[in-house]
């Protein structure tokens, strides 16, 4: 299905590409020849990803520790990338999210969520884009949203408000920048297990379990398959897809509005205790990146 080589001579990005879904997808490119570059908070998540894929795969990957939500820090990675040449793909993978009541949320952790998710996201995107139209070079944005574009979810009401302005943004950009080649897609998974989102979304107290009964296909994806649907979007050989989002969640989206809605049946002390396992969570990666 995919050929040896398929993105060899292509440049590609991955925000928070270090760890989880990120690492995954990136691992795949480098794998199908692509010259990589990830980027995130913690540098030394990334260069220890760096050097396990180079070691797995050969290839080069470049890391660059940034926070997107920093539209400055931003344009200069962007720039110190593009004096080796321009890149070809980015994908939008970089996020953040917890569960909570609506109620609970504080502006500051509202914020946490938007600022990385639609702010940093646009961010990212425009400023590969500029550089793509002024150099007249096409490429491909792949932007990693939720099936909660269609739907909307209880309990991650940041995450839903802001992955639903990408979808937007995806759809906006397809249209505007179509005419310089540039080709604009969002994949929206469903649930796909990673240590540091299932940390907030299901924390201990919570059985994971039950969340692969939403699933018609009864299971969570693979990172392999979210990693090879990335790949595709990449690709040449589908140059005409744009503007689309896809969802790949084994049908779960269709089989009831909202990814958190069992949570309705959540006590006081059993919100009590999920939020203090996500601060636990938080504080662990606190560390990691001092």
């Amino acid at each position: 299905m995919f050929e040896k080589d398929l993105l060899a001579g292509k440049r590609i990005l991955v925000t928070g590409g270090g760890s989880g879904l990120g690492r995954a997808m990136a691992e795949r490119a480098l794998e199908l020849g692509a010259e990589l570059f990830i980027c995130g908070r913690r540098g030394g998540v990334l260069d220890e990803a760096a050097a396990e894929m180079t070691e797995r795969h050969g290839g080069s990957v470049h890391t660059h520790s940034v926070d997107i939500r920093n539209a400055q820090a931003v344009d200069d990675m962007v720039a110190e990338i593009w004096q080796g040449g321009p890149l070809h793909g980015l994908i939008n993978n970089a996020a953040g999210n917890f569960i909570s009541r609506s109620e609970d949320l504080s502006p500051r952790g509202f914020d946490a969520i938007a600022n990385i998710v639609l702010h940093g996201t646009f961010y990212v995107t425009q400023a590969c884009g500029k550089r793509w139209i002024a150099d007249a070079v096409p490429a491909s944005v792949i932007s990693i949203v939720a099936t909660w574009v269609w739907t909307g979810s209880p309990f991650v009401v940041p995450s839903a408000m802001s992955k639903a302005g990408i979808a937007s943004m995806t759809r906006s950009l397809a249209v505007e920048w179509g005419k310089h080649g540039i080709r604009l897609n969002a994949v929206a998974p469903g649930p796909f297990p990673t240590e540091g989102a299932w940390a907030r979304l299901m924390p201990g107290s919570l059985d994971a379990r039950d969340y692969e009964k939403s699933v018609p296909l009864g299971r969570v994806g693979e990172h392999s398959e979210l990693a090879n649907l990335a790949a595709f979007l990449l690709a040449d050989q589908c140059a005409y897809i744009s503007g689309a989002v896809i969802p790949i969640d084994g049908g779960q989206y269709l089989d009831g509005a909202g990814t958190f809605g069992r949570f309705h049946a959540l006590s006081d002390d059993d919100w009590q205790d999920v939020g203090a396992q996500i601060r636990a969570a938080n504080d662990a990666d606190k560390r990691q990146r001092d």
